[in-house]
């Protein structure tokens, strides 16, 4: 196995800030509904929504299930999340035109 980097989601943090944005929380907010307001601080968000960082797993997690979008959707760059968020139901994102 080889080292090189994997290639990550371009539209991720887009998506991010679209979600916390559309849930009306600010960045501290959202730390807490994630479920992390005692292990980190409201920088670590930014991080992810600026492109900085990528969230690990446990975290990307978390976000498709308060937006209530699978998980595919944040991470291919080829389906939009829905405008409102929540979904009223687990929702697969839209396809993206061509």
């Amino acid at each position: 196995m080889g080292g090189a980097k994997r290639p990550q989601p371009k539209r991720l943090p887009a998506k991010l800030l679209h979600v916390r944005e559309a849930l009306g929380y600010t960045q501290e907010e959202m730390v807490k509904h994630l479920g992390l307001k005692s292990k980190v601080p409201r920088s670590y968000l930014s991080r992810f929504e600026n492109g900085e960082r990528e969230p690990p797993m446990e975290v990307l997690l978390k976000y498709s299930e308060l937006a209530k979008v699978w998980i595919n959707a944040f991470v291919d760059d080829g389906i939009d999340l829905p405008e409102n968020l929540p979904c009223a139901r687990m929702h697969e994102g839209v396809k993206r035109k061509p």
